[in-house]
């Protein structure tokens, strides 16, 4: 016995149940006792009708019949058991003297399973017996096998098919499994014929369809492809098909056989899926990704045709103030809109996929013409093909008139304008890269002119740009290198000829020119260098005024410029006490500076933190008052100590009435508040006289000194003010102010620009 055969036997139950059915006693007794001793179970009849009877009460696993039997024969007795429910399958051994062709066709018919003429020799009928039991039981795993196939194949709305070609025999045409139909909405019982399958196909798409489909059977070549359906319901479906050649014994093709499944789910996640790797979430615009790919194919084209492509980088200009005012909600929807009015801007195309450029003909590539999102408020406009740098300005234009209308976010209605950059290929750069780096260039430079304009780069402004980016580099460093100095201007008591402050305006001495404070402070705040900054100068300037207090017995208060945000930290209370402890001065040493168009843009923000350092005693003077648009009324809250007179009235003074008129104002201003005033910018002995005679002792500029490093300022006061050798000393001791005028007490400031 093999191997094969032994695993078969394995299988069987250890003790079939056999119902033997003879109306022989004698063949009863002996075939059930042969049978029992080869290992088999017996369940006896005598005739037709009491082997019914018995099924009634049990299932055996084999039914062996005699064929001839009085009354119910064993033909009838076996078409009577496949009759009974659950015994469709029931292997049936028919019994039989009889070796004729005829006989052997009845029980056939009958339903019997086989049939094994009577013989003593039981072993053959044991083996028979085993064999159909064998045959029962891989029958049995065969059906369930196929329904699991079935269950999967609905699942995953699978069905297989069955396709033959040609006239020959009754297996032409297509045949096609339960599951297979039910994928196209028909029954399991219904017909779907090849013309009526193809007439499910919209009309546009069963050409291809068609030529794909000849073509297969042209060559006997895999079919593998995707098409659209719709049901007689009206829905549209995609019905994925994969069909392999099959052929004849003499190698000529036969058909094909193959499966069909419903993939509209899984190309709608597919589609989703691409769609979210390409386009952006908020605006449904072309993404980074998507626009490079679009720029990278726009640029071959124009390289392979020799015409111009332009790039367009555009940039919100007051994104960030209305994002913050109003919430992240109300941005969104500004950034919506914005895309919604920037796509009308030029021929906006949704969708490219790969490939479809180079077979699309010559002037496929206007298709990648569009406008998308870069990221953050940065979009790009991509025009493949442009004759000169008016076509993308004309665009560039157009942007910006359709932005000057407001938008409406958050209930309010905005105006929002744009920064646009233009590069040009192949003028501008060989790669999106270069044209991406230029068009950005071109962008800030738009932004240093005013914003709410186009700029097209050039070479001078990528100039401009990197010795931006060198002096951003050298800055970060400039404060570990000890690049950084402090000098000093001193603040004059006129009538007292005696100096009482001084305001510092930081130099960089970079690579042996010192770089004045307008060509970096600006960068500083631009890149947040200007927090670092500030720190060293607090501590710069509490520990010159440390050593001019063992020099010469400084004993007034030192103030440094800051910028608003420094005021909004937590920590600056803390800072200024580390800094006066760290070389044991007190805090009244340091002043604080902060211009009166810094203090009110972020009134609210810095009121904690000036009455903090008020109560520390460090002092706050107002910078460049009167040229910043607000309310007075701050005047009065807030613990101010100090007013600085902008030098653009000082300028005019005794040329114009109306400067005199605010500088006049400003002085009576801060005698009824209690408060110092300082003029600055004071150049001629004009001016001074004036300011003196208006009742402000205290003053500044270039006619007593100007900012000088602190040694030469020590020496000022020792060669110049004490002496008395200046030519402002004696003018000044022509008119004396105001009794009384709180103008002629001290105050000192720091400054760096």
């Amino acid at each position: 016995m093999t191997q094969a055969t032994t695993d078969a036997f394995d299988t069987l139950p250890a003790e079939p149940q056999v119902l033997l059915v003879d109306d022989d006693e004698v063949n009863l007794l002996l075939t059930g006792i042969a049978l029992r001793e080869r290992g088999f179970r017996l369940t006896e009849a005598g005739n037709g009708a009491r082997a019914l009877e018995l099924l009634r009460a049990q299932a055996p696993d084999v039914i062996v019949l005699d064929a001839i039997m009085p009354g119910l024969d064993g033909f009838a007795t076996c078409r009577a058991i496949r009759a009974v429910a659950g015994f469709e399958n029931v292997p049936v051994l028919m019994l039989t003297g009889l070796d004729d062709d005829e006989s052997i066709t009845r029980a056939y018919q009958a339903g019997a399973t086989d049939f094994f003429v009577k013989t003593t020799q039981w072993s053959l009928l044991a083996g028979r017996l085993h064999y159909l039991l064998r045959a029962s039981r891989t029958r049995l795993e065969l059906e369930r096998s196929k329904a699991k196939l079935a269950r999967a194949q609905d699942l995953a709305r699978m069905g297989s098919f069955d396709w033959r070609h040609g006239e020959r025999g009754e297996r032409s045409g297509l045949l096609m499994s339960s599951e297979a139909l039910r994928v196209f909405g028909f029954g399991p019982h219904e017909r779907l014929g090849l013309r009526a399958l193809l007439r499910m196909v919209p009309h546009d798409e069963r050409r291809a369809l068609m030529r794909q489909l000849h073509d297969a059977l042209r060559g006997s070549t895999v079919l593998a492809s995707d098409a659209p359906i719709v049901l007689l319901d009206g829905r549209q479906r995609i019905i994925h098909i994969e069909a392999e050649p099959d052929f004849d014994e003499h190698g000529q093709s036969a058909g094909f056989t193959g499966i069909v499944q419903d993939v509209t789910d899984r190309r709608q996640a597919e589609d989703k899926i691409r769609h979210l790797a390409n386009f952006d979430a908020l605006t449904g615009l072309p993404n980074r990704r998507q626009l490079l790919w679009r720029a990278e194919r726009a640029l071959e084209q124009a390289r392979r045709m020799s015409h111009q492509f332009a790039l367009l980088l555009i940039d919100l200009d007051r994104f960030k103030i209305i994002n913050d005012t109003l919430g992240h909600g109300a941005g969104d929807e500004l950034l919506v809109e914005v895309g919604r009015r920037l796509r009308a801007c030029v021929r906006h195309s949704d969708q490219v996929m790969e490939g479809a450029i180079e077979s699309a003909g010559m002037r496929s590539h206007r298709a990648l013409e569009a406008v998308g999102r870069l990221g953050g408020d940065e979009f790009v406009a991509l025009l493949p093909e442009v004759s000169a740098d008016a076509d993308a300005d004309r665009v560039a234009q157009r942007v910006l008139d359709v932005l000057r209308e407001p938008i409406f976010v958050g209930g309010q209605e905005c105006f929002v304008s744009a920064s646009i950059g233009v590069a040009m290929y192949p003028r501008d750069g060989a790669t999106v890269v270069d044209l991406l780096r230029n068009s950005d260039v071109a962008m800030y430079s738009a932004k240093s002119q005013g914003k709410n304009a186009a700029a097209i780069y050039s070479p001078q402004l990528a100039g401009r740009g990197r010795e931006r980016l060198e002096l951003e580099t050298a800055l970060h460093k400039a404060i570990e290198r000890d690049e950084l100095v402090l000098h000093y201007q001193p603040k004059v008591d006129v009538r007292g000829a005696r100096m009482v402050g001084a305001e510092a305006l930081m130099r960089w001495q970079r690579d042996g020119r010192l770089v004045p404070p307008g060509e970096f402070i600006p960068l500083a705040e631009d890149t947040g260098l200007i927090v670092p900054l500030s720190e060293w100068a607090l501590r710069e300037a509490a520990r010159q005024a440390r050593d001019w207090q063992q020099a010469f017995a400084f004993d007034d208060s030192v103030a440094v410029n800051l910028p608003s945000r420094l005021f909004e930290r937590s920590d600056l209370v803390e800072h200024i006490h580390q800094c006066v402890t760290a070389v044991n001065v007190p805090h009244r040493v340091i002043q604080l500076e902060i211009t009166e168009d810094n203090l009110m843009k972020e009134l609210q923000n810095v009121i904690p933190a000036l009455h903090r350092l008020n109560e520390i005693g460090v002092e706050i003077s107002i910078d460049d008052f009167g040229t910043g648009y607000s309310s007075l009324a701050y005047l009065t809250t807030l613990p101010i100590s100090e007013l600085k007179i902008d030098r653009s009235f000082v300028r005019e003074l005794g040329i114009t009435p109306q400067s005199s008129a605010v500088v006049t104002a400003v002085i009576a201003l801060a005698r009824s508040l209690g408060l110092r005033v300082v003029a600055e910018g004071v150049e001629t002995l004009r001016q001074m006289e004036v300011l003196h005679r208006l009742g402000c002792g205290v003053m500044q500029g270039f006619l007593f000194s100007r900012a000088v490093p602190p040694d030469e300022l020590q020496r000022w006061l020792e060669q110049t003010v004490l002496p008395r050798k200046a030519p402002w000393i004696r003018h000044a001791g022509d008119d004396d102010a105001p009794a009384g005028s709180p103008a002629a007490a001290g105050g000192r400031a720091l400054r760096f620009f």
